[in-house]
């Protein structure tokens, strides 16, 4: 048959037709329909028209900008296969799968040059001023960590999707702000790849190594009188200690001054923590692995990080730290650009600064 029976009623008893109209006079409902609210939908929409407009045909009518969009978000917000999707909408898997897939790209596409700019040095210094006030860490610009996306083991992949976590999947490398929002993202690494290695391999390690990225000149601590400091990133116990990369110290034989410096350098992390967690709890495509090959999967990885932007810069939100801060396992690390004794004494010039009465800052939660 040309078009099934179910598929041809699409126009009269699709899902679309029925709970769209239904959806957007009731605000919380289409929150939880979309994971965003009717402004924001209406506002993505409008800047996605150009690229999800398509001609109707003698054959067939195309499917709407809106019905593309709202099967989109529904797929990212949910992870239901597609399959069921096409039960949902009455329209083709395969059409499904293609309309996603197209759509997520397009987002990507469009947003990222407005959501995910490259960070001038302005805007660097109102990113560590940011830290600053709620993690109490100065001349810091973000702060890093990697996700894990699961994923369905590829065909013939061998172990390269295997994490130390005994699952497959790619990775998700992100530096981040206070305000929960991406800076700069490496997608689609091997599970099996550490993120030390991941951040040596990246377009990001090398432009922070080659100080590409117009990072503020080293400055002076608040209140101190010492050296100027440069501006660093903080990341956890997987990175390679750098002059311009902090990782904790070692937990073995601490004292009160590596203790000092650890729980700062924690405060700050955090960031990155909570916004995987806000990232991952608003789009649940990410609590259970992705049925997709790895390049659809890393569209939909793109469409996902814009999207959390955009909807964090949209939409006033309330701070949601989803996520507690829990020290990860060891791993490997590789040095990064071989930059380590500079490092050390980075490192030690702050502890030896938040132990000073000019580092002590009134905490704030």
């Amino acid at each position: 048959m040309w078009v099934h029976p179910i598929i041809s009623q699409r126009a009269s008893k699709g899902l679309f037709v029925g709970l769209y109209s239904e959806l957007r006079a009731h605000p919380p409902k289409f929150f939880n329909f979309c994971r965003m609210s009717v402004p924001t939908f209406d506002q993505l929409l409008a800047e996605l028209r150009p690229s999800l407009t398509f001609q109707d045909t003698n054959m067939r009518q195309s499917v709407s900008p809106e019905e593309r969009l709202l099967i989109t978000l529904r797929y990212l917000a949910t992870g239901t296969s597609f399959s069921a999707l096409h039960f949902y909408f009455r329209m083709g898997t395969s059409t499904i799968a293609g309309l996603v897939r197209a759509t997520c790209a397009a987002i990507w596409l469009t947003l990222k040059a407005s959501v995910l700019p490259p960070p001038t040095r302005q805007q660097w210094l109102d990113i560590a001023q940011g830290f600053l006030e709620r993690a109490q860490f100065p001349n810091c610009i973000g702060a890093l960590d990697g996700k894990h996306i699961r994923v369905k083991k590829p065909p013939n992949s061998g172990s390269q999707y295997y994490n130390y976590k005994q699952f497959f999947s790619v990775v998700l490398l992100a530096l981040a702000d206070t305000n929960y929002r991406f800076i700069i993202v490496d997608i689609g690494s091997y599970g099996s790849t550490a993120d030390a290695r991941i951040i040596r391999a990246s377009r990001m390690g090398r432009w922070l190594q080659s100080n590409q990225l117009d990072v503020p000149q080293p400055a002076i601590l608040p209140g101190s009188t010492g050296p100027p400091e440069p501006y660093v990133v903080v990341g956890d116990e997987g990175f390679a200690l750098s002059n311009n990369l902090m990782r904790p110290f070692s937990r073995r034989g601490l004292d009160a001054k590596r203790c000092t410096f650890n729980y700062r350098l924690s405060r700050a992390r955090r960031f990155v923590e909570c916004a995987f967690g806000i990232f991952s709890h608003k789009w649940r495509v990410f609590l259970s692995p992705i049925q997709l090959a790895p390049q659809n999967v890393n569209v939909v990885i793109k469409a996902c990080v814009v999207l959390h932007n955009y909807i964090r810069t949209y939409e006033s939100t309330p701070d949601e730290e989803a996520q507690v801060y829990t020290p990860p396992s060891a791993r490997d690390t590789v040095p990064l650009g071989g930059t380590g004794s500079a490092g050390l004494r980075v490192r030690e010039l702050f502890s030896d600064y938040f132990m000073s009465p000019s580092g002590s800052f009134p905490l704030q939660q």
